[in-house]
């Protein structure tokens, strides 16, 4: 198994275009209405906002930009993470001793874990409750399979 977990795009660039496009017309034919009215600073502030909701949406683009590897084989499971300001993490445990824990049902505060021993690896946090269950099914078959091909019966 060689799994790459991202978190879910909300927006893509196209669609972030448009819909900045919308609203900086819509703030800025407010502001002309304002302004039209004698209230020069309200188009200063419409700018203002524009800007923040601008700042949102950069910041949030770039927390999707983190990334999770998983990799299982028959000696080991390999997890490789990035987060959003590139910093990585790599750990590497044994497959015959590790276990995948995710508690049942699942729910926005149950955390997919890989454990192994007394230490504990929570991995895709960013991934909503239904996606976070099917993929602890995928590693646990993947786990099987690493076990069955190490130790054939």
């Amino acid at each position: 198994m060689d799994a790459v977990l991202t978190p879910n795009r909300s927006l893509s660039r196209k669609g972030f275009l448009i819909a900045m496009t919308a609203i900086a017309v819509t703030f800025f034919m407010t502001g002309l209405m304002f302004l039209s009215m004698g209230a020069l600073p309200v188009l200063g502030f419409m700018g203002l906002d524009v800007l923040a909701i601008w700042l949102a949406f950069r910041i949030s683009f770039r927390q999707q930009q983190e990334e999770t590897r998983v990799t299982v084989t028959a000696r080991a499971i390999c997890l490789h993470h990035k987060d959003a300001k590139g910093r990585e993490k790599r750990a590497e445990l044994p497959s015959a001793f590790a276990r995948v824990e995710l508690e049942e049902p699942a729910g926005p505060a149950s955390w997919l874990r890989i454990e192994h021993g007394k230490t504990a690896w929570i991995i895709g946090r960013f991934l909503t409750p239904p996606e976070r269950s099917d993929f602890a099914k995928a590693l646990r078959q993947a786990l099987l399979a690493a076990r069955a091909e190490r130790y054939p019966a």
